[in-house]
């Protein structure tokens, strides 16, 4: 009697538990530099709540921000604050590299952007 063969050999079941590994890896060493950007974001939204009206108020606050979500991947120095007509304009922009294996590493680009109009304070 012939019967048919069913499911996945070990070799199989091996190759499909390595290379779904390779992915939660990459997953994990991508992580924490997401958590870093929101934290990052957190900071700049939270600038709109804040009592400061020029440039380097807005930029302690920030600093304030960064120093409590122990941010290292860039500095109050690095966000460009701009003054646009009667807004304010807040630009952080950074590259992350999170290592994976050996010598290949993540390379991710973060762009946040946001504009602070005068009128819409506390």
């Amino acid at each position: 009697m012939h019967t048919l063969q069913r499911g996945m050999t070990f070799i199989g079941f091996l190759i499909l538990m390595v290379f779904l590994g390779v992915f939660v890896y990459a997953g994990i060493r991508l992580v924490p530099v997401y958590v870093e950007y929101m934290n990052i974001a957190k900071a700049i939204d939270a600038a709109k709540t804040s009592q400061a009206g020029s440039a380097d108020g807005i930029r302690n606050a920030i600093e304030k921000r960064f120093e409590v979500d122990d941010v290292h991947s860039l500095t109050s120095k690095e966000v460009e604050i701009k003054r646009q007509g009667d807004s304010w304009m807040i630009h952080a922009a950074y590259d992350a590299e999170a290592p994976f294996m050996g010598n290949v590493s993540f390379l991710v680009h973060f762009d946040k952007l946001l504009v602070l109009d005068s009128s819409s304070g506390p």
